[in-house]
This record gives C-alpha cells, sequence and structure tokens, in this order.
C-alpha cells in the first residue's frame, strides 16, 4: 500500500518516520520537502528492485553492481550527544560517478572507539566501516520510497530534468535488535 507524504506544504516541520532522517536534513535547511511516497518492494522498477529490495548494506551491494570501491562526500553533519547525524553522497573511486543521496542517523554509542574514529573521520562510508571493524549487525529496510526529484536532489545528482527517484528507509541493527544507524538511501536515474 502506497502512501505520501508532502511537507512542502505543513506549515511546521513535520517528522515522516519512512524519510527520517532525511527530513530534519531538509527542515534546519529550510528547504521544502519533496514529494516521497512509500511503495512495496513490488513497485520498485529494475535496477532499483536489486539495488534495494534486499537486506543487505548499500556499500557493498553498490560496490559489487558497480564493480568499483565506494567513497563519501559528506555534505552537511551534526553531532547531537551520542547521535551522529549527515547528509552524504556515495561515489565511485574510478570516476568519481554519484551513486547515491543519503541522509544517515548513527548512534556513535553502540561502537567501538576505532569505529567511532574513523565514522567521524569521514573517510568511508558506514558499511565499509562495519565490514572492516567486523562489527555484526543486520539490515531491515523500513520502507521503500519513490520520490519526485526536487531542487536540490537534483543539484546534487547534477540533473536538468525532473526525474522519478528511487530509494529506501534502513535501519542497521546490532545483535540486541538496538538501532545503530537509521538512513535514507536514493539512487540516481538509471
Amino acid at each position: 500500500m502506497s502512501s505520501t507524504v508532502d511537507l512542502a506544504k505543513t506549515e511546521a516541520p513535520t517528522v515522516a518516520p519512512f524519510a527520517h532522517p532525511l527530513d530534519e536534513f531538509y527542515a534546519q535547511a529550510g528547504r521544502p520537502f519533496p514529494r516521497i511516497t512509500r511503495v512495496s518492494g513490488d513497485e520498485v522498477p529494475e535496477p532499483y528492485h536489486h539495488l534495494l529490495v534486499h537486506q543487505r548494506d548499500m556499500t557493498p551491494t553498490l560496490k559489487a553492481f558497480h564493480k568499483d570501491d565506494i567513497e563519501i562526500e559528506v555534505l552537511m553533519r551534526q553531532q547531537r550527544g551520542d547521535f551522529y547525524f549527515r547528509e552524504v553522497l556515495l561515489r565511485l573511486i574510478g570516476d568519481r560517478k554519484i551513486v547515491e543521496f543519503g541522509a544517515i542517523k548513527i548512534n556513535l554509542s553502540l561502537f567501538p572507539a576505532a569505529a567511532r574514529r574513523d565514522i567521524l573521520q569521514e573517510h568511508a562510508p558506514l558499511g565499509q566501516i562495519l565490514e572492516v571493524h567486523s562489527i555484526p549487525h543486520s539490515s531491515r529496510p523500513k520502507a521503500f520510497l519513490k520520490l519526485n526529484a526536487d531542487e536540490f536532489i537534483r543539484g546534487v545528482f547534477r540533473l536538468s530534468a525532473e526525474p522519478v527517484l528511487f530509494g529506501r528507509r534502513n535501519t542497521l541493527l546490532d545483535p540486541q535488535e538496538r538501532s545503530i544507524a537509521e538512513i535514507v538511501e536514493i539512487l540516481p536515474p538509471a
């Protein structure tokens, strides 16, 4: 069942559970929120379906699909106590192609010190850090998303048209089922 939120038409910032933490970045920047529809996994077309509709981390999934290593470019960051928020682009190392725009909320208190340092150094995507530090976790997509690219997202992907994009809202859990990260992952046009 699809559900839509158009936060751009609300007077006060609204938290949309299936768009969190992306909604917080938009509210803080004073940007109108894009129209986002929650869709079933069956409604996500290829190649997005292959890249989004699974219970794996996105970094290794994108790395395998594009046959290249991934790096991050941080667009915005904020730390509130043990919670570290960042809005990022994931890029291929080889040709610097952008393969994902994302917003993430990380619970630093649930990571060992070395992994926390790596997260805060902002040199690698979280999926790579989890792998390097052998941190046990599971990936649980909470929603699959269809959205009209707004001016901001068109800008980060360097698009002139207004394409429909696909993404997901994912939660990474530790073995005790505590949320180590909440993520919105949006893919560029195929």
